[in-house]
């Protein structure tokens, strides 16, 4: 029976995608992993960049030296001189451990941060505005929320009944890393709304039969602005006399939006009323 193969030395080039430091890391493809070991895999030089810059903790970076470029080269030593790891590898190794066909020269396992509703609770600025999406289930489109809510300048962005992580390491590049960028946070629908309730916000839910146009609802002040999924729209969670239901108007023969578009488009409109 052949052995695993030893970790390289310190001066040393990684060279087989069996090593275990690679294993361990591939595997935070899958959730589960993710799950029981707080870490995730950032791909791509801006992404770990802005991850440095939101606070994450670096704790492995496999890294092919030539193929970095100035701000590769940077980020890679911010997160040496916090600690981190920096394991060499070659081409092929990266390849293995990136997403897509992008290689800029660094994958990073990062520590997933603190998702917790407690975690916001008094976190917030006075006034806050915050988008919930509940069971989205495609990380491209929450990675494409994230960067809107950073864009817009929303205060946090938070899953209810999550179908995935925030840190999936597809929403992650899908957001450009601005998920290290905005308060994030996870919960059950019955968490979420409880949470939003004592942090005294209003709900605005996006429905497509809603009556009331949202040019004509106020998004100022303390404000949830509540999103469904891709297939299904919004369960009855968020129904009743203390939730607003607002809609796009849809002119043509699609009866809906893509979630990110329409949270784009809502989050625009919070920022014109806000000023």
């Amino acid at each position: 029976m052949t052995a695993e193969p030893r970790a390289p030395l310190p001066d040393g080039v990684l060279t087989s995608t069996k090593n275990p430091r690679v294993k361990a890391a591939t595997a935070l493809r899958d959730r589960r992993a993710r799950d029981e070991t707080g870490l995730t895999l950032v791909d791509g030089v801006r992404e770990l960049a802005r991850a440095l810059a939101g606070g994450a903790h670096a704790v492995e970076l496999f890294v092919v030296e030539h193929a970095l470029d100035d701000a590769g080269a940077a980020a890679v030593e911010v997160a040496r001189s916090r600690g981190a790891t920096i394991v060499p590898v070659t081409a092929g190794v990266l390849d293995r451990l990136g997403y897509g066909e992008r290689s800029e020269g660094v994958v990073a396992t990062v520590r997933i941060p603190d998702t917790s509703l407690a975690a916001l609770t008094g976190a917030l600025p006075p006034d806050p505005l915050v988008v919930v999406l509940e069971a989205v289930e495609k990380p491209g489109n929450l990675g494409a929320v994230l960067r809107s809510a950073d864009a817009a300048g929303a205060d946090a962005v938070i899953l209810a009944n999550p179908r995935t992580d925030l840190f999936n390491p597809n929403a992650i590049r899908a957001s450009l890393g601005t998920v290290f960028a905005v308060r994030v946070a996870a919960g059950s629908a019955a968490d979420v709304r409880a949470w939003l309730e004592s942090a005294g916000m209003r709900v605005l839910a996006a429905r497509v039969e809603a009556a009331t146009p949202y040019t004509e609802a106020d998004l100022r002040g303390p404000v949830a602005l509540v999103l469904g999924s891709e297939a299904d729209g919004l369960t009855e969670a968020w129904t009743g006399g203390d939730v607003t239901a607002v809609s796009l108007p849809m002119l043509g023969v699609a009866d809906s939006l893509n979630v990110s578009v329409t949270a784009a488009v809502l989050l625009y409109e919070a920022r014109r009323q806000r000023g």
